[in-house]
């Protein structure tokens, strides 16, 4: 007779071991401060747009409201992610609570899709800034600003509140997430039987908000180039404005997807070592956090302006 193992479902209280980046010995330190830069990086320049779009009466527009969506958005991503890599970095921690395992993957997983619902929503806003100039105060009330952000959160916690309903009475018969942190797939590896259903609802919804998604940016972008081609004829200043005002949500939208297709590509390789795989998938949480900011306050004439004013004017008054 053959000799049959079985492995019994672990029981509550469940410690994940996070595998994390294999870090040669003398690095841990090197790699900590690396880690900590990113994130304070992150931590300024989100905060410091957040702190000047609620002080600026004049910001406190659709458009800046959005922006400051997006903010706390990347504050949410980068935040799940960085102090947990740095604790991994400094002291060799890996053990983490099965509760604060799903906290991550959630918050993780909700920044990937609210990211997007955002730029879907500021998306909408820019059509309609620069398709309906005349209307655009009519149409983008206080009243439908709060529905377009609500709606941009509420999609993303919905989707993924459903996502990790698929969690609930799933025997786990592994504690080891072979991964830097945890998310819905690398926790669900470890299930005592297969989840056909959280694979497919997984591919399906991820497919379905970033097609809709990139539908809605698509369908604004065009309408967007032919109102401005068609005004700019009589008008360039019209033509110039409405790139200005579009660009820095394009180049963002790109920084994130252009992240996101790295780590698919990535996955598709097996001759890839581990530790870069672990690195790529961790550069949409590291990378669009850290520049989203630059390139808002590069851009945006209007929030460059108010940033540099009030910065020098808390200089100067400490003087």
């Amino acid at each position: 007779m053959e000799n049959v193992t079985m492995v019994m479902p672990l029981k509550q209280p469940i410690v994940f071991e996070l595998e994390g980046f294999y870090v040669p010995p003398g690095y841990s330190l090197l790699l900590f401060f690396l880690a900590l830069f990113n994130y304070m990086v992150v931590l300024l320049g989100n905060g410091v747009v957040l702190w000047v779009i609620v002080i600026d009466r004049s910001l406190h527009r659709p458009m800046f409201v959005l922006v400051c969506n997006l903010v706390v958005c990347d504050l949410l991503g980068a935040t799940a992610v960085l102090p947990r890599l740095m604790m991994h970095f400094l002291t060799g921690q890996k053990r983490i609570a099965y509760i604060l395992a799903i906290a991550q993957a959630f918050c993780v997983h909700t920044y990937g899709v609210a990211v997007q619902t955002i730029l879907g929503a500021m998306a909408y806003d820019r059509y309609i800034a620069v398709c309906e100039p005349l209307r655009y105060h009519t149409i983008m009330t206080s009243a439908r600003l709060c529905l377009c952000c609500t709606l941009a959160w509420l999609i993303a916690l919905l989707c993924i509140a459903v996502l990790f309903g698929f969690h609930m009475n799933t025997p786990l018969c592994g504690n080891i997430i072979r991964h830097v942190y945890c998310s819905n797939r690398t926790i669900l590896n470890l299930a005592c039987s297969p989840t056909p259903s959280n694979n497919i609802y997984g591919l399906s919804m991820s497919w379905s908000v970033s097609t809709g998604i990139f539908l809605i940016i698509a369908f604004s972008y065009i309408r967007i180039l032919h109102a401005s081609v068609k005004r700019g004829r009589s008008d360039s200043s019209v033509r110039s404005k409405a790139f200005q005002t579009c660009t820095s949500h394009l180049v963002v939208y790109l920084l994130f997807e252009i992240a996101s297709v790295i780590i698919i590509v990535s996955l598709r390789f097996p001759s890839v070592p581990q530790n870069m795989k672990k690195f790529l998938s961790i550069l949409v949480v590291i990378i669009p956090p850290a520049i989203n900011p630059i390139i808002y306050g590069l851009v945006s004439k209007e929030l460059r302006g108010s940033i540099i004013k009030h910065f020098t004017f808390q200089v100067c008054r400490k003087r």
